[in-house]
């Protein structure tokens, strides 16, 4: 079912898909992170001997991958760059791809550079028994190896050169998108991570449907293991001690991305409808800072891209402005913002997966992208109805009511207090939240909002009791989340736009009727309320209304 967005502006859509975008996978082998565990390893590598289980061993472990590495790169002119601190390593690797056009499967960059990992560190009694061994985190060398593969694309895979060779696996499910449209003869443009035209929309949304089905478990297990020993860890274990020592990759789902694209026919149009959206929600869910990328001034009325099944994808240059709305709940970040000429797009992005309480083996990765699927919708309707907000009849008169909430009976919502006017505005910002919020989220908010810390936790309490009692908002079941219904979201920001921007600049005008300096920026909200203050001055003087005393 599409969001709230998607429907509102559907007439100006020639399309939409959704698609997993980045994927990090943790590679980890279970065994050796135990101290036990690692000194089975070791006597399984070595006869089953520990004599040599010690520091200088491990060292000279973590010398020979990087002497192998080197070597086979020289031998077969795959390049070796040590990477300066904070250099970003991806734009290294895909300038090579630019300049490489013709790099076929395999291994074609590796980019060397320190990083924090697990290492183990050996102590030993005087007469020469293990008496301690302990994991400690050490910068140590991390080899980033990118791998061109013929279904998933551009795939990185980042390893430690230290035992137990922690690895993490990075891959683009964009990437993969395109190599099965390909496959098709679907054609498309792409521009890095995302499809900026595409021939058959609904073609390509089922090439996208299939990261989010429980095949995509083995899909991403075949493309890890056909890579990850025979490319990677044989530098520092070849394939006969990899068997003899039974290491084996096990799989956690450590980020992903998820993202819904909506492609507009009118790039002009897109513009105009995502920066009215972003003027008018920024303040409502407390966005302090917009982060914009300048390029070319004008996007495009129409699409000029020449589609053909004889190209398979065209990668441009970002040229115009990109104005990027992001919010952040923890270890998740809902963002959307333009892309390229004609797509908008909505990304629900989990920096860690611990944060989703789902589980992160790798079986539970078609878990983890419903749960952010679900996120995602959650974050487009919720914008929406921020956006467009109703006033139904009589909520006017029915908001200062008392209500009763099980057996006690609760006091009304009084617009005029300006502490409920901060609840309810605190209440959607946090409205967008994935999870709902807490008793302390809303107090934590208003703080923030406010500048004040006079407001308590228990005052949020009573003021949630209040709200509940007038279905503003729920909390389902017996849990202590706490979440906004879309219907309930429209009500809270009509009362506020009312309140704040409709009946106080009517106040206003009241008490000085003549006219200031005009605005150095006149906009049509400026407009607007000129016309409206020289109109309702008519209705005053009819209506005898004035600030002065008789």
């Amino acid at each position: 079912m599409p969001d709230e967005i998607s429907a509102r502006y559907g007439e100006l859509l020639t399309g939409s898909y959704d698609c997993v975008d980045r994927v990090v996978l943790n590679a980890y082998f279970s065994l050796a992170h135990s101290p036990g565990g690692f000194r089975v390893w070791w006597r399984r590598l070595h006869g089953d001997s520990d004599a040599e289980l010690d520091n200088a061993h491990l060292m000279r472990m973590a010398g020979r991958f990087s002497r192998r590495l080197r070597a086979w790169a020289a031998a077969k002119g795959v390049p070796v760059i040590d990477c300066k601190a904070g250099e970003r390593k991806h734009l290294v690797a895909e300038a090579y791809l630019a300049e490489h056009p013709g790099a076929g499967p395999g291994v074609f960059m590796v980019l060397v550079a320190r990083a924090p990992a697990t290492t183990w560190d050996v102590e030993r009694s005087k007469n020469g028994t293990i008496c301690n061994l302990a994991k400690k985190k050490s910068f140590v060398n991390h080899y980033s190896f990118h791998i061109l593969d013929p279904t998933w694309g551009h795939v990185t895979i980042k390893m430690a050169g230290h035992p137990p060779f922690g690895a993490q696996v990075i891959l683009n499910g964009h990437d993969h998108v395109a190599c099965l449209a390909k496959a098709a003869g679907v054609a498309f443009a792409k521009e890095g991570n995302c499809f900026t035209a595409v021939a058959d929309p609904a073609g390509l949304a089922q090439f996208a449907d299939t990261l989010s089905q429980p095949a995509a478990i083995g899909r991403l297990g075949r493309v890890c293991d056909g890579w990850i020993y025979s490319a990677c860890l044989c530098f520092g274990l070849d394939l006969a001690d990899q068997q003899s020592s039974r290491f084996v990759y096990d799989y956690a789902v450590y980020q992903v991305e998820y993202s819904r694209n909506l492609l507009f026919r009118s790039g002009a149009q897109m513009e105009a409808t995502f920066d009215a959206i972003v003027d008018r929600t920024r303040r409502r869910l407390d966005v302090p800072t917009l982060r914009t990328l300048f390029g070319t001034y004008r996007r495009p009325r129409t699409n000029h891209s020449e589609l053909s099944p004889r190209v398979a994808a065209v990668t441009e240059t970002p040229k115009y402005g990109l104005t990027i709305f992001k919010v952040h709940f923890g270890s998740l970040t809902l963002k959307g913002y333009t892309k390229g000429e004609h797509v908008l797009r909505f990304e629900a992005v989990c920096h860690n997966t611990k944060a989703l309480g789902t589980g992160r083996v790798l079986d539970r990765f078609p878990d983890i992208v419903a749960r952010l699927a679900g996120m995602l919708e959650r974050f487009c309707t919720t914008l929406d109805c921020v956006d467009v907000a109703f006033v139904p009849d009589g909520i006017l008169d029915e908001l200062p009511q008392p209500s009763v909430m099980g057996r006690t009976r609760v006091g009304g919502v009084d617009l005029n207090k300006a502490r409920t006017r901060s609840t309810l505005a605190a209440v959607i910002a946090l409205a967008a939240a994935p999870d709902g919020f807490s008793v302390a989220d809303l107090a934590n908010k208003v703080h923030a909002m406010t500048a004040s810390t006079t407001y308590t936790v228990r005052q949020a309490a009573y003021d949630l009791r209040k709200l509940r009692g007038h279905e503003l908002v729920i909390k389902p079941g017996r849990t202590r989340r706490y979440h906004v219904p879309p219907q309930a979201a429209r009500t809270i920001t009509a009362l506020l736009v009312l309140r704040e921007h409709v009946i106080a600049p009517i106040l206003a005008g009241v008490r000085s009727p003549r006219r200031g300096r005009k605005p150095a920026h006149w906009t049509a909200v400026d407009r607007d309320y000129e016309t409206i203050r020289t109109n309702m001055q008519a209705l005053f003087d009819d209506l005898a209304l004035t600030t002065q005393a008789a």
